[in-house]
Formats: C-alpha cells, structure tokens, sequence
C-alpha cells in the first residue's frame, strides 16, 4: 500500500538526511501593542515566515541565491533516480533541469486569475509536468511506495522543498497553537502554501513540543491556502474564501484574527475582508512593514506582537 504524504515525511526524517537549516534571526527593535479582543472565536495563521521560519522569509520557488536551487534540483534528480531519463546537456545534473524548472513555472504564472487576483503557482503540477517529461525517456517509479502519479509528483514536490528552503517552527508556536486549541477556539492557515504546507508544519512544530490531536487543532474550513484557491496574496479572492469558509462554522469575519509578519500584502487585505489583524515582528527576515500604513487607523494592525506568546494576553487576557 502506498505510503502517505505523512508517512514518507517521517520516513525522510528517519533517514537523517542533511536538510538545510535556517539562519539565526536578526532582531528587530520593537514595542509591543498588545490588547484583549475578546470577541474572537477563529485565529488564522500565515505559515512561511510568520508560524513557521523560513529562509529568505517566506514562501519561494526561486531563493535570492541561484546556487541553492541548483544543489535542490540536484539532490532531487538523484533521490528519485532522473538523470537517465532526462534530456541532458554538459554539465551537472542541475544544468539539464533548471531550465525545464523555470518555463514550467512561467507558463503556470501566466494562467488567467479573477481581475486583481496574482495566480499561484502549484508546485506539485510543476513536478507532474517535469515527471511527464520524463517518461518519453522510459521513466519509472515505485507505484507501490509512492502511489499514482499525483501522489508521486506531490512526495517530490515535497523532497525538492525540503531541500530548497530551510523552515523551524516559530519560538512560542507550540504553546499558541495549543492554548488557542484548550480554550476551543478554531484555528487555521490563511497563507500562500502547498499541498504539503500541512504535513511540513507539523513536521516542524512536533520538533518544538507535543501538539493536540490534530482533530482539535484544525477543521477542513480553517485551511486556506493559495495552492488550493489557485491565487496568492494579496489576492482580495483568497481573503473572500476564508470569510466565506469561516461563516459556515458561525464564525463571521469580525471575530477571526489573522496573525501574519506582513503588513501590506497580508494584514490590509485581511482588514478589508472585515477579520481583525495582529502583525508579528520578532525578525528582519520576511517582515514587511510600511510606517505610513501603521499610521493610518483604517489599515493599521490592531495588535503587534514580538513574541507568539503575546497572544494569550490578545485572546485570553493572561
């Protein structure tokens, strides 16, 4: 029977791979403004850079230096057994996939999105097209490990990412998520993600400490991620799917709080859509912060958090 997502992540983690590790956090000087909002019942949650530390800061298919995507591509090729099969040129591995890698993409990023909207790019899709590539060159995979060809596409997807950007769990994430889970409010992700974001951030927290069952810390609603609704942010449709989502739970948006460490593209579209918003600054990395913005009442944050601990004292009072 196949392996799930799930199971070969802790099977790669079994096998005590050398993954690279995110840089340590550059501090930045800030006072924090934090007060009780007691009418929120939802607490939703930017994955890369805020829940999760990631290098460069935030979700990317292409880091700020070239050299990583190409030790990436490479490690990919070799797990999975492509050189054989592919088109080659002179050269490392790297060399023959990199520009397959990013005319895929560019055709992804150029599909139609609603007017305003930014289109996402599936990475999954991505790998299915480079693997469909493959096979007119007799390529082959472990169906029985590794499942169909979406499920296979989905597992390297997941090894390439692994590979390319560095996340940990945020200092204080385990003890939020938790607290926020005893006191029975809901939880979720309103992020750009993929299809793996879930697994990689359990993954990752259960490294900081033990979580609640995963039945009381998420309902299929509370997860909103780009990949699925096939925009990124600041998409004005990403934000009108989690409204949306959150009221069939009875949670309309004034009571849902969106915690992310970016301010424009992020936390002022979710003040639009009517959530109340909390900006996290507790690094340089992946922080997005304009001074005019803070100081305008119709876009500013209402609370600003250095420290996801803080977030008692918003929800709970203590």
């Amino acid at each position: 029977m196949p392996q799930s997502l799930a199971e070969y992540a802790d099977h790669l983690e079994q096998r005590r791979l050398i993954w690279p590790q995110v840089p340590a956090p550059k501090v930045v000087s800030a006072t924090p403004y934090v007060k009780r909002l007691p009418e929120i019942r939802a607490v939703l949650w930017d994955v890369y850079g805020t829940l999760l530390r990631v290098s460069d800061g935030r979700f990317t298919l292409f880091p700020s230096d070239e050299v990583r995507l190409q030790i990436a591509l490479d490690k990919t090729i070799h797990e999975f057994n492509m050189w054989h099969h592919m088109y080659r040129q002179p050269g490392p591995p790297w060399k023959s996939m990199i520009g397959l890698y990013k005319s895929i993409i560019e055709r992804q990023s150029m599909q139609g999105a609603s007017r305003g909207d930014l289109t996402e790019v599936n990475l999954v899709e991505t790998w299915r097209n480079i693997i469909l590539r493959l096979f007119e060159k007799e390529y082959q995979f472990d169906e029985g490990y590794y499942g169909n060809l979406d499920e296979f596409s989905e597992k390297v997807a997941y090894f390439f990412h692994c590979c390319l950007q560095a996340t940990e769990a945020r200092e204080g994430a385990v003890q939020a998520m938790t607290d926020i889970a005893g006191n029975q409010l809901l939880q979720g992700f309103l992020s750009d993600g993929q299809s793996f974001t879930l697994v990689q951030t359990l993954g990752a927290l259960a490294l900081q400490g033990p979580l609640p069952p995963l039945y009381e810390l998420f309902r299929p609603q509370t997860i909103i991620l780009s990949c699925d609704i096939g925009v990124r942010k600041p998409s004005r449709s990403l934000f009108t799917v989690a409204v949306d989502q959150l009221r069939t739970l009875g949670v309309q948006a004034q009571e849902i709080l969106h915690i992310s460490c970016r301010l424009t593209t992020d936390l002022v579209p979710a003040r639009a859509a009517g959530m109340k918003t909390a900006l996290l600054v507790a690094e340089r990395s992946g922080l997005e912060v304009d001074a005019a913005v803070l100081k305008d009442p119709a876009k500013k944050p209402d609370c600003l958090l250095t420290d996801l601990r803080q977030l008692r004292l918003i929800l709970f009072g203590n």
